[in-house]
């Protein structure tokens, strides 16, 4: 393959939902909506685990209006063909809208309350029951044609070293840029890793309404650091190489690529280029509004992953130099690694070796080239490794945010 050339994308197909949306998955998920409840859904759904069955929940019992939020768009998402609600019966959560909403996308959905179903040992039996005939049923939805233009996609990075902005994220900032050519949707997050780079995120938004957007979330995301005494410059980025602030912002900053930033979202909001040929690049706000109130922003790149998902991407590339082994539920996590050291020792765990680059063997454009056509590949139905070796991580916690205003998403005032 010629480097800058289109991969071939004639094998990609999805599952049509009721939205217009396709995924590229069709998975049940079992929804613990407490943690009382988070035994009885992990015994419901490990039995089918082969078969596609995921797990994801809430383990709060003090409503939030975030987890609610997120939790509809993680119900909803075009990667997930039914859902099994597991209540306690207590909770806080409100089961009865979040039913509602996936029964309104036309998604098969059951919940069911513990403590009204007589217990452990009955809830389990009647969810197993009730997974067992669901996935008769999905086992004949057909896949239809789908348009890499129909596909959104994330980034994060965890573990960064001194090569993460040196391979692994500029090889990102690429395919993104070359994604957004063809019509698709890009989501790039981490704001608190992007500290000292306001000028250059807001020179490249679409109006300059969107670009003060840009810099104050920045902004906002180092003084919710500095309450909390810490920063996103972790002990181990030292320990990989990372020297500054300035050094891993510039490197996290690499996977947004070069070109113009469409808009901001906050958790659970969709791009509304979403369905449109033009596609889009957008920066996803994930620090809470207000005052401090729930500690660490991020408590795991878990954490980030959901809140992308919740935005509806279909799949996340996650750089990586020192190593990771996480993977995710409902959207597959494609791993890149920076560090051709690290790929050496973890290779059983990653998809794309960006870290040949510095060994003189590979080109970011001709890695760049491979994670486009693997992309392709996981869209079309292909397993990455954190799918092949069964990683489900599913972390959501507390948060708070403030409705987006219409600077954010100038399309949509259009």
């Amino acid at each position: 393959m010629t480097p800058g050339s289109l991969p071939n994308t004639q094998g990609i197909s999805g599952y049509l939902r009721s939205d217009g949306r396709k995924g590229i998955r069709n998975t049940l998920i079992v929804v613990y909506l407490v943690e009382c409840a988070h035994h009885v859904a992990r015994e419901v759904m490990t039995p089918y685990r082969d078969r596609g069955v995921q797990l994801a929940g809430f383990p709060g019992c003090y409503p939030n209006e975030y987890a609610d939020r997120v939790m509809r768009g993680v119900c909803t998402h075009p990667n997930v063909g039914a859902v099994l609600l597991v209540s306690l019966g207590c909770e806080s959560f409100n089961r009865t809208r979040l039913e509602e909403t996936i029964r309104e996308s036309g998604r098969p959905v059951m919940t069911m309350v513990i403590q009204e179903a007589g217990g452990t040992r009955t809830t389990i039996d009647k969810g197993r029951a009730w997974v067992n005939q669901t996935l008769s049923v999905m086992d004949q939805d057909e896949r239809v044609p789908m348009g890499i233009e129909e596909l959104c996609i994330g980034t994060i990075c965890g573990g960064s070293d001194a090569t993460s902005g040196l391979t692994a994220n500029p090889v990102v900032g690429r395919v993104f840029d070359r994604l957004v050519e063809m019509g698709a949707c890009a989501i790039v997050e981490e704001t608190n890793e992007m500290v000292g780079l306001e000028k250059q995120l807001a020179a490249r938004a679409i109006t300059p309404e969107l670009g003060e957007q840009l810099a104050a979330s920045v902004v906002k995301a180092e003084a919710y650091q500095r309450v909390l005494g810490h920063g996103s410059f972790a002990p181990g980025n030292a320990t990989g190489g990372l020297t500054t602030q300035e050094e891993k912002s510039l490197g996290a900053y690499m996977k947004s690529g070069t070109g113009p930033i469409a808009g901001l979202l906050k958790p659970g909001h969709l791009p509304p280029r979403l369905h449109s040929p033009e596609g889009g690049l957008y920066l996803l706000d994930l620090v809470p509004d207000g005052d401090v109130r729930f500690g660490f922003p991020n408590i795991s790149d878990n954490a980030e992953a959901v809140d992308l998902i919740s935005c509806g991407a279909h799949m996340i590339l996650f750089t990586t130099g020192r190593g990771s082994v996480v993977g995710s539920a409902v959207s597959p996590i494609v791993k890149v690694c920076a560090n051709p050291e690290t790929y050496r020792k973890l290779s059983g765990d990653m998809d794309i070796d960006a870290g040949r680059i510095l060994d003189g063997g590979g080109t970011i454009e001709g890695v760049a080239d491979e994670l486009l056509n693997k992309v392709v590949s996981v869209a079309s139905g292909e397993p990455t490794v954190s799918e092949a070796l069964g990683h489900q991580e599913f972390i959501l916690g507390y948060k708070r945010f403030e409705p987006l205003g219409p600077a954010c998403l100038p399309v949509v005032a259009r």
